[in-house]
């Protein structure tokens, strides 16, 4: 896996590689990729979450791209699907984002 890229792994197993600087915008996800030490998440660029689906996933990691865009200056408007409110709230307490 390239160095500037993370993967990302939902509970159903289904895997999503990411830039690395989106994925950053989580502070649990920063720590487990910069922690010092061997750490499994650090050496293989992967970090797995057993307790968060692929769509709640998928949600996450659209996320961290209009985060990176919105920081940038490009103030667009974020669709959160109300079905997914729930979920998507407990995980990104989680995640820290």
């Amino acid at each position: 896996m390239r160095k500037d890229t993370v993967k990302l792994i939902s509970a159903e197993g289904f895997e999503f590689v990411i830039d690395k600087r989106a994925a950053m915008v989580s502070q649990t996800i920063r720590n487990m990729l910069t922690s010092p030490g061997i750490f499994a998440e650090t050496q293989l660029g992967e970090v797995r979450f057993p307790e968060i689906s692929t769509t709640i996933l998928e949600k996450i990691c659209q996320y961290f791209y209009w985060s990176l865009q919105y920081a940038s200056g490009k103030e667009t408007e974020f669709h959160i699907e109300p079905e997914l409110t729930l979920e998507l709230m407990m995980a990104a307490n989680y995640l820290h984002t």
